[in-house]
């Protein structure tokens, strides 16, 4: 299932949240302030690309109070918007039952888009 999800994720607008997040990506790294968001966002991009098969988790160490600031100005800058998109694609992709797993990788992007500081994107 992994595989042809991600291929029918792909083709079906995965690859156009991809594009999205790495021009966000690539403008945030113009500025140096912007670097550190610009990272979060080439990190959404790349779960956004290939969803299937990936978990996000937190990292190993811990990594400390500068994290839970970048996570906060991250939230009150457009992490919101972000993860209230993708939660409405989820409950709309959630309500026909065909859909679902494409609504859990929806789903599994909020969280990610809530809180990228600190969280890793590993294999299952």
């Amino acid at each position: 299932m992994g595989t042809l999800g991600n291929l029918i994720w792909l083709i079906f607008g995965g690859f156009l949240v991809f594009i999205e997040y790495m021009g966000a990506g690539f403008l945030l790294c113009l500025t140096i302030v912007g670097i550190p968001f610009g990272l979060q966002s080439f990190k959404l991009a790349i779960l956004a690309l290939w969803p299937f098969g990936k978990t996000i988790a937190y990292k190993p160490y811990a990594p400390g109070c500068l994290s839970t600031i970048m996570n906060l100005i991250w939230l009150l800058i457009g992490g919101i918007w972000i993860a209230l998109t993708h939660f409405i694609f989820g409950i709309l992709l959630g309500i026909t039952i065909i859909d679902i797993p494409w609504a859990k990788q929806h789903f599994k992007l909020v969280s990610l888009a809530l809180t990228p500081f600190g969280r890793e994107i590993v294999d299952k």
